[in-house]
């Protein structure tokens, strides 16, 4: 009876354990110090009115390489990864202009719904410097996603496809010099806290590939808060 009591206990300290180290993670997540700022930028016409302007510049990569997870590529040098940070804070009521730079390839989206820009001014990105609606489904090497309720009745979602890189223009080591650029605007609405996360299936080894990298806060996720300035 003892030893029974001894196994129960000791399974609930386990599972105790368990829990907390989860909570740490996520608070640790949530709590980043690694956080982008928007960047001023003047103001922008808009069909809600004249508006703040702000810019956010971030890429993403075929591997953790690129040094936001330390030279060695932090404990995942394997993953692809958006850097040079994933957690993002931008003010409320403000054009913001986000530009993507693509160095990784891609093969097919396990959902074609996101290989249209959806949520931005007028419904377009720029790829390149052209404008665009969408991109073939399969062409896409990541999306950058964003969603979330600031409150009952404010949602913010926006979903922009980034082309994937040509096969030939992917170098054996290092990083492409052909980089595809995705510039586009949103509108941030009401102050929340949002996640963002990478809706092409880029956790290989895992099913459907929506593990690894895809489910990994820090590399194809992260937090998305728009504040009241």
């Amino acid at each position: 009876m003892n030893k029974r009591i001894i196994a129960a206990f000791g399974t609930v300290i386990l599972g105790a354990a368990v829990i907390a180290g989860i909570g740490t993670y996520v608070a640790s997540a949530k709590n980043d110090s690694r956080v982008m700022q928007a960047t001023s930028a003047g103001t922008m016409e808009t069909p809600e009115g004249t508006l703040p302007h702000y810019t956010l510049e971030i890429s993403s990569y075929p591997d953790s390489m690129a040094g936001s997870h330390g030279a060695d590529g932090g404990a995942h040098p394997g993953y692809v990864s958006y850097g040079p940070v994933t957690n993002f804070e931008v003010p409320a009521h403000v054009a913001l202009t986000i530009t993507v730079k693509n160095y990784d390839g891609g093969e097919s989206l396990n959902n074609d719904y996101f290989r249209v820009v959806r949520g931005t001014l007028g419904g377009t990105a720029t790829l390149n410097g052209e404008t665009i609606r969408s991109i073939s489904t399969d062409a896409v090497g990541h999306t950058f996603t964003v969603h979330g309720m600031a409150n009952e009745n404010q949602e913010l979602f926006f979903s922009v496809p980034m082309k994937a890189v040509a096969e030939e223009d992917m170098p054996e080591e290092g990083y492409t010099a052909k980089p595809n650029v995705t510039v586009f605007t949103v509108i941030t609405g009401d102050a929340g806290e949002y996640i963002w996360n990478c809706e092409y299936p880029c956790g290989d080894g895992t099913i459907a590939k929506f593990g690894a990298a895809m489910s990994t806060m820090g590399y194809m996720s992260g937090h998305f808060n728009v504040v009241d300035m």
